[in-house]
C-alpha cells in the first residue's frame, strides 16, 4: 500500500475520532451527573469491602458442592481466574469505545457507560447489604486460619480506612463473599453486549466465557459456590428491572440525533420558527396539509353521492 493511501486513511481516522469526541463531549456535558455518581459509588463499594475485612474471622472452610466437584487450582495457579477477568474487562471497555474508530455505530459511549454504571451500582448495593448481614469464613488462601492477612488489626487512623490500602487491600480482601463482585462485572458486561452488540458469535462466546469465569472462581477458591450462584440470578434480575426504568438508548444506525443536547441559541431559533408558522397559519407540515386536503375532498364527494342517490 502506497504512503498516499496510508496518509489518506490516517487522515480519515483522525477526523472520525475528532468528530466523535466532539459529539461525546456534548452528551457528557449534559449527562455527567449519573456518570459521576456511578464512579463515586465504585469507591464506596471498595470502602465497604475493605471495612468488612475488619469484621472477618477465619475459620474452617464451609462444606461446598462446587469444591467437591471442581479440582482445586492451587495457590500458584490462582492467577488464571484473574487473567480471564482482566481479559473480559479490557475487551468490554475497548468495545464501548469502538464508535470512535469504526463507522458502524449503534450507540453513544457516554450513554452506554451510564447504563452499565447503573446496573453495577444497583447490584453492588445489594452485595454490600448481604456481606455485612453475615460474615462467612473466607475460602481463599490468604483468608484461612494462620494467614497474617486473614484478620486486619484495628485501624490507627481514618486515612487507613478511607484509603483502603489500594491495590493490596482490594486483592487480598476477606469477608466480602455473598455475592461475587467479579461475577457482577462479568454478567453486566455480557448482558450489555448481548443487547447492544452486533456479532452473534461473540455473544455466544461471551456467555461461554462467563460460565468459564464462574467455574474458575470456584476452582481457585476465591468464593463459595453460593456466591457465584446468587450473582447469576441477582444480576440478571437487577438488569431486567433497572433496564425498564432507564430511557432506551437511541439507535445510531438510523441516524438519530435527538439525544444531543440543544443549546439555548438553537432552542430560541426553533421557538421563533414555530411562532412564525403559527402566525402565518402554517403550523402543520406539508404532509399534514395534503392529508387534510384529501380528507376534505373525500367528504365533499360522499355528500354529492348521498345527494344524487336520494
Amino acid at each position: 500500500m502506497s504512503p498516499f493511501y496510508l496518509a489518506r486513511g490516517a487522515s480519515k481516522l483522525v477526523r472520525r475520532i475528532t468528530s466523535e469526541t466532539s459529539v461525546e463531549l456534548k452528551i457528557l456535558s449534559d449527562k455527567w451527573r449519573l456518570l459521576l455518581a456511578g464512579l463515586i459509588f465504585q469507591y464506596i463499594h471498595g470502602l465497604a469491602a475493605h471495612g468488612v475485612h475488619y469484621l472477618h474471622r477465619p475459620g474452617p472452610t464451609l462444606q461446598d458442592l462446587g469444591f467437591m466437584i471442581l479440582p482445586e487450582l492451587g495457590k500458584e495457579r490462582g492467577y488464571i481466574s484473574e487473567t480471564l477477568f482482566t481479559f473480559i474487562f479490557l475487551t468490554f471497555v475497548l468495545w464501548t469505545f469502538h464508535p470512535f474508530i469504526l463507522q458502524t455505530k449503534r450507540f453513544y459511549t457516554v450513554l452506554i457507560w451510564r447504563r452499565v454504571l447503573a446496573f453495577l451500582c444497583a447490584s453492588q448495593f445489594l452485595r454490600i447489604i448481604t456481606f455485612y448481614a453475615t460474615q462467612l469464613p473466607g475460602p481463599n488462601y490468604h483468608c484461612r486460619e494462620g494467614s497474617p492477612l486473614a484478620r486486619l488489626p484495628p485501624p490507627q487512623n481514618a486515612a487507613e480506612v478511607f484509603l483502603i490500602n489500594f491495590p493490596k487491600g482490594v486483592i487480598y480482601g476477606c469477608g466480602d463473599l455473598i455475592f461475587s463482585s467479579h461475577m457482577i462485572f462479568t454478567l453486566v458486561f455480557v448482558i450489555t453486549y448481548q443487547k447492544y452488540g452486533s456479532i452473534r458469535f461473540c455473544k455466544m462466546l461471551a456467555w461461554c466465557i462467563a460460565v468459564a469465569q464462574s467455574l474458575l472462581i470456584i476452582s481457585s477458591r476465591k468464593h463459595y459456590s453460593v456466591d457465584v450462584v446468587v450473582a447469576w440470578y441477582t444480576v440478571n434480575l437487577v438488569v431486567f428491572f433497572v433496564d425498564k426504568k432507564l430511557t432506551e438508548l437511541p439507535d445510531r444506525s438510523v441516524g438519530s440525533t435527538s439525544v444531543l443536547p440543544v443549546s439555548t441559541k438553537d432552542k430560541d431559533t426553533k421557538l421563533k420558527e414555530e411562532n412564525t408558522r403559527l402566525l402565518n397559519g402554517n403550523s402543520m407540515d406539508s404532509a399534514d396539509r395534503v392529508r387534510n386536503y384529501h380528507d376534505e375532498m373525500a367528504i365533499i364527494l360522499l355528500n354529492y353521492l348521498a345527494y344524487y342517490l336520494n
